[in-house]
């Protein structure tokens, strides 16, 4: 389901972008550019702070947003009321309150792993239409792509055990949360806190209790008694005071609960005595949640150390990508496109600036897989046969602006990025070391193309 409208509508949506795509605009269709074909590319130069591949999420969000865009009279006569756009002139609005996205989108699936440098969506439009896109699709992708890059991390650390999104009191606003909670599940989470996420989006939903609560009632034994009469499985917050007095009492009271919560304290040992305490009382089945400024660091360490943790709850580490949160990427062009006596002519464009340098060209990216591990991901010109055994990731999803493409479930979604982690090489997957080189390589005929690009300037 779209997330689109959580906050605003579909046609307030218009103008959540910068007003630079809304001058440039203008701009194109004074000088008559409208009509030209663009293609650009969206890509990551660099990824976050540790991380050795990206998780490409935040797809379906894009392609709502593209095949609703429309401007209305409200918006129209605000941005008339605007000096920056006083002399566009009667038509350029006229050309807006009848905007309609008619190009092509070709993306990744969401869930997908990807290196710096490879395009993860491309869009083919008149140039306008693909101009007034990039703010949003910019914004939507590269947030979920970080949380759900940042969550892949943190279940990788896990090694198998649960991991819950528990982060929205800490999300960056109330739409925010939500698509974090969406692009964690991608990234491999078996649920959220957030209630939202879980009427809209069928993401499991997980709540215990808060220290609040059981400071309410006159005795934390009483709390927990209240609380399960309503959540007879629920698991029962023990660290309000002493952390395995509560845990005595639990037992010793014979309250029968599905588990309980660590919120504090030295979670490797008090796991470990808790175990002990609910083990020897016959309680083998209640499992142990544990929470609190969790990272993958820390997770990887009690892992490490066996400590008999069934569930890690993981909130402002994982929601905001706390030690690195932005995903750098970028929406550049690639191509113009023009008809010239009956036949189109494609006109290569490529950014040479130092550091910020493109290849030029509509493009493909082909992914190689030998012995069930990824061996090498290609970019191609888009019109390059493909590699021998290799796989084209970039798949066309709209087509004259129509949807051309199933758009798969979000189970659907986190299922195949479960899969693509398979494919990571060993290194890939190690938390504590900084992977420096990727699989990624050009085509010889991109890399020549790029070169005479240079050799022009």
């Amino acid at each position: 389901m779209s997330l689109t409208d959580l906050n605003m509508s579909v046609l307030d949506a218009a103008l959540a972008t910068d007003f630079y795509e809304l001058t440039m605009a203008a701009a194109y269709f004074r000088s008559r550019q409208s009509d030209r074909i663009a293609v650009f590319e969206t890509f990551i130069r660099k990824l976050p702070r540790n991380r050795s591949y990206m998780v490409a999420a935040g797809l379906e969000q894009v392609l709502h947003y593209i095949t609703n865009l429309r401007f209305n009279d409200d918006q129209i006569s605000y941005l008339r009321s605007i000096d920056g756009l006083s002399d566009a002139g009667d038509d350029f609005f006229e050309y807006l309150r009848n905007f309609r996205f008619t190009g092509d989108v070709w993306a990744v699936a969401e869930g997908t792993v990807l290196f710096p440098n490879e395009p993860y969506i491309r869009v083919e439009a008149p140039l306008i239409e693909a101009q007034i896109l990039e703010t949003y699709l910019l914004s939507m992708m590269n947030f979920q792509s970080l949380i759900a890059t940042k969550a892949s991390r943190i279940v990788n650390s896990a090694r198998g055990r649960d991991v819950v999104e528990f982060g929205s009191r800490r999300a960056h606003g109330p739409q925010a949360a939500i698509l974090a909670a969406r692009a964690s599940y991608i990234g491999g989470c078996t649920g959220t806190s957030n209630a939202l996420a879980g009427r809209r989006l069928g993401i499991p939903v997980f709540g215990t209790m808060a220290h609040s609560f059981v400071m309410n009632y006159d005795t934390e034994i009483k709390a927990f008694q209240e609380f399960l009469k309503i959540f007879p499985k629920g698991f029962l917050l023990v660290d309000t005071y002493d952390t395995l007095e509560a845990v005595d009492m639990i037992v010793e009271e014979k309250i029968q609960t599905g588990g309980i919560r660590l919120d504090s304290g030295d979670l490797y040992d008090l796991s470990v005595k808790s175990r002990h305490i609910l083990d020897k009382a016959g309680y083998k089945q209640a499992k142990i949640m544990a929470s609190g400024d969790l990272n993958e660091y820390i997770i990887e360490d009690l892992v490490h150390k066996d400590a008999p943790i069934d569930i890690f709850g993981v909130g402002t580490e994982l929601a905001t990508s706390r030690d690195d949160p932005a995903m750098n990427g970028v929406y550049k062009l690639v191509a113009i496109k023009s008809r010239e006596n009956d036949k189109m002519r494609v006109l290569y464009k490529m950014k040479t600036s130092p550091g910020k340098k493109t290849y030029p060209g509509p493009k493909q990216v082909y992914r190689i897989v030998r012995d069930n591990v990824i061996f090498s991901d290609i970019v191609a010109l888009e019109n390059e046969p493909a590699s021998t055994g290799s796989t084209a990731l970039l798949h066309k999803y709209l087509e004259q602006g129509k949807i051309i493409r199933k758009i798969p479930s979000l189970q659907e979604s986190r299922e195949f990025h479960r899969q693509q982690v398979k494919l990571l090489p060993p290194k890939f997957m190690t938390i504590t070391s900084t992977v420096e080189s990727f699989p990624v390589a050009f085509s010889a005929r991109l890399e020549r193309l790029a070169q005479e690009f240079k050799r022009k300037q």
